[in-house]
């Protein structure tokens, strides 16, 4: 009697099966369809990167939810790597990331080198500003798929991003020489974007190399291109660069109408990073004109933002997010692990019902028992291990959030001060010139003659001119100020 129930089992499972194989074969055209859907707002989404990065962000939210709805593997992977991608457009470096490593758990699940390839590429792009080695790893990492996919714009936007690497480590000669690769490769592929990009690093390596007029050229090129396709994100760069070189040249008026134009484009992107570049610009632009007043209020503006509490902080963050992602994939094992386990189960009992020997299900049951007393040995021994790592993490959590308490407090310290020694500028300077407007009034009414006038407008001129070398002086030397704690 038990062995016809266990065969009457065997019969339902057969039937279920068959059932779905039916149901799948029916709906086929149907997902391919939808999954074509998917793939054109993904293309679309990565595309208008440079154009609109919210546009971007909706796009592939929306190929991100079709493709769950599909189950198909390949399209949610693509779709959180472009997500990702918007939002480091945006400066959010830590959504970037987040969804950078769950992009990458997709396509190694689904065997998507490519995929692969191409997330290493942009976490490289995410640490290039903070982490040249962590950069230059995952750049090398990408480089050795690509080149054995032969994927030659992938491997043309890593010399790209190499290059930059390389320049910001001032190795010119070697950042050169990959754009100059990058650039002759994507004019045989036709891709105007990576030509463009191409020119804007040509022209900023030209700018530290002061080949100036080299320089002018390519990111005037450039920035034509990118007039054309509407690339706001790239215009924004251009006019940076190109306003570095116009201070270079000492062309005062196109400076400033490139950064006017340049931070306008920098808004509409949204991109914090790059308004903060063009206070730095329009500092230097100031303090090379000598206008020294506008120069200290774009100074105040750069000690609030302070850029290396922000550099440190995100690699702090890129750090601790990469750890709980790695907390994550080893639960996500465990699952899986407890999932085969019950495949196995059901496999077992299906070959014993096949075999129909009583002895043999005995002894395999047997068997399996003993197996899952290991199993759960491991199980227990890898949730000992995740605990451990969670008790790290809360310490690491612990640590970083007394490093940003200090360097918040040491900010604000530094921002009272400024505003003080501020303040105490603005009366030295004003002292000389109420002075010289009271001898003005005397001049005008005739109430002093004309050459104790001239003497005493010269001892005032003279002091002015005194406090202004002093507060230069003060500005290049911040300790005398009391902007840089001593200790």
């Amino acid at each position: 009697m038990k062995i016809r129930k266990l065969i009457f089992l065997l019969l339902l499972i057969s039937c279920e099966a068959h059932t779905q194989s039916n149901s799948k074969i029916q709906n086929k055209s149907i997902s391919i369809n939808d999954t074509l859907r998917v793939n054109e707002l993904n293309k679309s989404a990565f595309q208008n990167r440079l154009k609109n990065p919210e546009l971007t962000l909706r796009q592939a939210n929306s190929a991100l939810k079709l493709a769950i709805e599909l189950k198909f593997l390949n399209g949610i992977g693509e779709a959180y790597r472009v997500i990702g991608v918007g939002k480091s457009y945006q400066n959010q470096i830590d959504g970037s990331i987040k969804n950078y490593l769950i992009a990458l758990s997709y396509f190694k699940e689904s065997n998507n080198s490519e995929g692969v390839a191409k997330v290493y590429n942009n976490i490289g792009n995410l640490y290039r500003d903070i982490d040249y080695d962590k950069s230059l790893e995952n750049f090398d990492k990408s480089l050795k798929i690509a080149r054995k996919l032969e994927i030659k714009d992938l491997i043309a936007g890593l010399y790209l991003n190499i290059g930059t690497v390389n320049q910001r480590k001032k190795k010119y000669d070697i950042a050169l020489n990959y754009y100059k690769q990058s650039l002759l490769m994507f004019q045989q592929l036709n891709n105007s974007i990576g030509v463009l990009q191409s020119q804007q690093n040509l022209g900023l390596i030209y700018l530290n190399l002061n080949e100036l007029e080299k320089a002018e050229k390519y990111l005037i090129d450039a920035r034509e291109k990118a007039y054309k396709n509407s690339l706001n994100n790239s215009i924004a760069n251009l006019n940076l660069t190109l306003s570095s070189v116009y201070i270079t040249q000492k062309k005062f008026k196109l400076a400033e109408a490139s950064i006017k134009e340049g931070l306008k484009f920098a808004r509409i992107t949204k991109d914090s990073k790059l308004e903060y570049n063009y206070i730095l610009t329009s500092y230097d632009l100031e303090n090379v004109r000598k206008n020294h007043q506008r120069a200290l209020y774009y100074l105040q503006q750069v000690y609030r933002l302070d850029s290396i509490s922000y550099k440190n902080n995100v690699s702090e963050k890129i750090h601790l997010l990469e750890a709980q992602h790695q907390q994550l994939e080893k639960q996500r094992e465990n699952e899986l692990t407890i999932a085969k386990q019950k495949y196995t189960q059901i496999l077992f009992w299906a070959i014993s019902i096949v075999a129909l020997l009583a002895f043999i299900v005995i002894f395999l049951l047997i068997k399996n028992v003993r197996k899952s007393v290991r199993s759960n040995k491991e199980l227990t021994r890898l949730n000992l291990e995740v605990s451990n790592q969670k008790d790290d993490l809360d310490r690491v959590n612990h640590n970083l959030e007394e490093i940003i308490e200090v360097r918040t407090k040491d900010l604000k310290i530094k921002n009272t001060k400024l505003s003080e020694y501020s303040s105490h500028l603005s009366h030295q300077i004003r002292s000389p010139v109420a002075t010289l407007k009271g001898l003005i009034l005397l001049e005008k009414d005739n109430l002093i003659e004309q050459e104790e006038f001239v003497e005493q407008m010269g001892k005032c001129i003279y002091d002015l001119d005194d406090k202004i070398i002093n507060i230069n002086e003060n500005l290049n030397d911040p300790l005398k100020s009391g902007l840089i704690n001593e200790d």
